[in-house]
């Protein structure tokens, strides 16, 4: 990570918006004000690199939470174990599912990445809109012009 993002990363971190109390709860909450307050951070970041910011907020056994900014498109994925759902908290984006990944290659155990997808169903999301991807099926997030999107995005192993 470059200096820009450690400093930037370094304003604010979770624990200072939403402090944990000395006992951990067994339950996790991000208030909608505080998610939105780290995407704009996530911005920040966006702006530096290639359009697009993401941070874990919570690892679990089976499933992780994740906070996405994008202000461009996403690379087109395939996570063989793993769904993918979608809490549109701001914005817009067309959500591309199924087709054949083109350029498609192997970037870790169980997920491949590729530039496109090609014979894909295009569906628009909104804020507010929630979508769920099934492990297996390609996916890609688009982001029109000076449009931008922030989602929750929930992660759940389905092996």
């Amino acid at each position: 990570m470059d200096n820009v993002a450690k400093h930037i990363l370094k304003d604010v971190t979770l624990e200072e918006i939403a402090p944990r109390v000395k006992e951990r709860s067994p339950i996790d909450h991000w208030s909608s004000a505080v998610l939105l307050e780290r995407a704009a951070y996530l911005k920040k970041l966006a702006r530096f690199g290639d359009g697009s910011a993401s941070e874990t907020l919570r690892e679990y056994p089976r499933h992780l939470a994740m906070l996405s900014f994008r202000s461009r498109d996403g690379d087109a994925e395939t996570h063989r174990n793993f769904a993918t759902i979608l809490f549109v908290l701001a914005g817009a984006a067309t959500l591309v599912t199924g087709g054949t990944l083109t350029h498609a290659r192997t970037v870790g155990p169980g997920e491949t990445r590729g530039d496109s997808i090609e014979g894909g169903d295009r569906l628009g999301l909104k804020c507010g809109d929630v979508a769920h991807v099934p492990a297996g099926l390609p996916h890609q997030l688009l982001v029109a012009g000076e449009t931008t999107v922030t989602c929750l995005v929930i992660k759940v192993e389905e092996a």
